[in-house]
């Protein structure tokens, strides 16, 4: 097989946001759970892009779609990070940024998932977690999280 014949696959483009609220014991970070699939592990908001989207609109309506906040502030594009799902191995470019939770957000809720991904009837258990995290974040989505805090992303580091 020639070089001409080899086909790359284009990644597929996603955001990943880490949405951080401020208290007087210090800093928390939205995290979720699937509700009934516990091997699904703890997360963040995450996504793939529209065509034609800007990547910080994505992101917000990721947040609002899988948790149902829909009152986030973007404040800084983090990074980008280039690897394969998991499970497939297909390649994925996700683009994580961090939001400001307004106040008033509660502690904790359920929130069924809506879109049109496949994500979507899902119920996700959410929460704030406090920061530093106490272990990590499935698919190693906390990589870019020690850019908004100082000091470890984890208490295991």
């Amino acid at each position: 097989m020639t070089t001409s014949e080899v086909t790359m696959s284009e990644p597929r483009i996603r955001v990943a946001g880490y949405v951080i609220r401020r208290t007087d014991a210090g800093s928390e970070l939205l995290v979720f759970d699937h509700v009934g699939i516990p091997a699904a592990g703890t997360q963040v908001p995450a996504g793939g892009v529209h065509p034609d989207e800007r990547l910080r609109d994505a992101v917000v309506r990721e947040i609002r779609e899988e948790t149902g906040l829909a009152d986030v502030e973007v404040i800084a594009e983090l990074g980008t990070e280039d690897k394969p799902h998991p499970d497939t191995g297909e390649p994925r470019r996700t683009t994580y940024f961090h939001l400001r939770a307004v106040a008033g957000t509660p502690d904790r809720w359920r929130h069924q998932v809506d879109g049109d991904g496949a994500d979507a009837g899902l119920l996700f258990a959410c929460r704030f977690e406090p920061l530093p995290l106490p272990g990590p974040l499935v698919d190693q989505q906390d990589v870019f999280l020690g850019r908004i805090d100082p000091g470890p992303a984890r208490r295991d580091h």
